[in-house]
């Protein structure tokens, strides 16, 4: 049955492709984003379908909408940009779920919150479950993304409890895909570019650390289960691919599949940067039959080429370029 849908962060990376997904299912998209980060580049072919409703708009401030579901995705949500202006990224997290909660009580929507891996922190646990409450500096560079999260996850709980909102929680592990910021500054994306301009790839740290990489269609996949799950099942839930990989064995991949002449350089690594990052998604798989389908080399030869796309370098040509 065809449903009205706001998206919050529509514009974004992971905002477009679900509002283009949704779209394609019949439904009519509120696609509401103040572009601090999104694109309109990302939404553009959308853009000319009569059920799709473009908002510009900073979920800061409170907006009234009549909808059948709300999935809450703003927030941005590489440490370059979080970063940037952490008093607006927590406030982004916070004031946003309060303004998004306001819609779902008064129209009886399911509201479904973007949380993230990052609740865990640098954790004690591997691989993290649900269950596990993490270990977060709440005083640190990379706290207001951390705490915006775990405080907007309170909130959704909050809600549910004392105001009956149908409230639902999935936390996201990296995701990459087509569609990603050039300066975004998310390890795919950073390899990938510096693997295609032949210059050096920056690893920080000694490049043993581990992340798990879920491909942007899966994810998309994985929101919408949860949305259209049982109400009784509101999670948290991990959403992400267990597949784990150094972060050194991601650039030798990536270089790999460039034909680039790139060479690795080290950095120091930032302050609390996780030394682990692996979900464990057997909740996902039980409640919501999901179990992600594209493998690393798959999707980062899609994301490669969308790369090679913006950039504009030819097949064969990633050396030539500096």
């Amino acid at each position: 049955m065809k449903k009205r849908i706001l998206i919050t962060g529509g514009a974004g990376f992971l905002g477009s492709h679900l509002c283009e997904r949704l779209l394609n299912e019949d439904n009519e998209i509120f696609c509401l984003d103040n572009f601090y980060t999104g694109s309109n580049d990302n939404i553009r072919h959308l853009s000319g379908n009569p059920r799709f409703v473009l908002i510009n708009h900073d979920i800061i401030n409170p907006i009234y909408l009549d909808v059948d579901q709300i999935y809450n995705l703003a927030c941005p949500a590489s440490p370059v940009h979080y970063q940037y202006n952490p008093i607006k990224t927590i406030k982004t997290n916070v004031m946003g779920a309060i303004n998004v909660l306001g819609i779902a009580k008064r129209t009886k929507a399911t509201v479904l919150q973007a949380s993230t891996s990052e609740v865990y922190g640098d954790p004690e646990v591997h691989p993290q479950s649900e269950s596990y409450w993490g270990r977060v500096n709440p005083i640190g560079i990379r706290s207001c993304y951390d705490e915006g999260k775990r405080a907007a996850e309170c909130l959704m709980m909050d809600y549910r409890r004392q105001n009956g909102v149908n409230s639902k929680i999935v936390r996201i592990f990296n995701t990459y895909g087509p569609r990603m910021a050039i300066n975004d500054g998310r390890v795919v994306s950073n390899f990938i570019i510096q693997a295609l301009r032949g210059s050096d790839i920056t690893v920080y740290g000694d490049g043993s650390h581990t992340r798990s990489f879920c491909y942007v269609d899966d994810l998309v996949d994985g929101l919408i289960r949860m949305m259209n799950a049982p109400d009784n099942f509101y999670g948290p839930v991990n959403i992400g691919n267990p597949g784990e990989f150094t972060i050194s064995e991601l650039a030798q991949l990536i270089i790999k599949l460039t034909n680039s002449s790139s060479k690795i350089i080290f950095q120091p690594l930032p302050a609390d940067d996780p030394a682990q990052r692996k979900p464990d998604i057997t909740l996902a798989g039980a409640q919501l039959n999901w179990i992600p389908q594209v493998g690393l080399e798959q999707g980062l030869t899609a994301t490669i080429q969308y790369f090679r796309h913006i950039l504009q370098i030819p097949q064969g040509e990633e050396h030539r370029i500096k």
